[in-house]
This record gives structure tokens, C-alpha cells and sequence, in this order.
């Protein structure tokens, strides 16, 4: 079974940054897909970042709330996954999750929270 395990949330000012970090137990990150989503208590998880590479090219998608602000990158030889997150916002406030995917196999974090204060 393989494990996901995030780490660097935290609170921060309005404006501020953070860099979330995913360490993985396998080394998984060079095939799978990964991806960063968020939750706020009473809301469904939210899709932030992600990361595919199919037939040799890498796409690299935003939600439209982020994009400009964050960045989602790996190092695949490190088992590591990585959100770097720029002029940080109160909505940006949440519980951020890692996630790695192929095919039948879905693996997520315990999620790491990060507060934005105003």
C-alpha cells in the first residue's frame, strides 16, 4: 500500500507564501498522475493543480482560482511532490490534499491545513 504523506501547511498573512510538500513511500510520482486538491469544512474537494504526462508530453492543469498564483511541480527520483503557493489569499484557506492515480489505483494523503489570515 502505498503512502502519501503531506507536509508545510501552516497559517500565513494575506499576500503571503507557502510551499505544501507530498512524500511518497514508492517511487509511483514518474507514472502516475498527481494532483493537489483542497477542502473547506461543508464543501466537496476542489481540484488545484495537477500534473499527467501521456505519451511523452507532461500537461499541467490550474484551477482557474489559482492559476498565475500557484505552482505544482515533482521530482520524480525524489518520490516528491511539491505546491508552491504565491500571494495567498483568505479563500485559499483550506485542508490540501496530495493525490496520485493510475488506473485502479487511487492514493491520497491525510492533508495538511493552511490558514490565510486577512
Amino acid at each position: 500500500q502505498v503512502q502519501l504523506v503531506e507536509s508545510g501547511g501552516g497559517l500565513v498573512q494575506n499576500g503571503g507564501s507557502l510551499t505544501l510538500s507530498c512524500a511518497a513511500s514508492e517511487k509511483i510520482f514518474g507514472i502516475y498522475a498527481v494532483a493537489w486538491y483542497r477542502q473547506v469544512p461543508g464543501k466537496q474537494r476542489e481540484l488545484v493543480a495537477s500534473i499527467a504526462d501521456i505519451m511523452g508530453g507532461r500537461r499541467t492543469d490550474y484551477a482557474d482560482s489559482v492559476k498565475g498564483r500557484f505552482t505544482i511541480s515533482k521530482d520524480d527520483s525524489q518520490k516528491m511532490m511539491y505546491l508552491q503557493m504565491n500571494n495567498l489569499r483568505p479563500e485559499d484557506t483550506a485542508v490540501y490534499f496530495c493525490n496520485s492515480r493510475f488506473g485502479k489505483y487511487d492514493y491520497w494523503g491525510q492533508g495538511t491545513q493552511v490558514a490565510v489570515s486577512s
